[in-house]
């Protein structure tokens, strides 16, 4: 059995194409990738469905 190659839960491009920061959340790894990293921290709301438990993430707010 093979295991998947890592690719971004929200584009879905692998390491191939992008390159991919780990995510270990709630027991499990997850990938995602440089461009939708700040929707991780900024917009999690946008991730409910792509990440279990999305929905209890709180956004970040950053003072510029």
């Amino acid at each position: 059995m093979t295991t998947p190659a890592p690719q971004c839960l929200v584009c879905q491009e692998t390491n191939e194409t992008l390159p991919l920061l780990a995510l270990n959340y709630r027991g499990q790894q997850y990938w995602i990738c440089p461009q939708h990293l700040p929707m991780l921290i900024h917009q999690p709301e946008k991730l409910v469905g792509l990440l279990p438990g999305a929905e209890r993430l709180q956004a970040q707010e950053h003072d510029d």
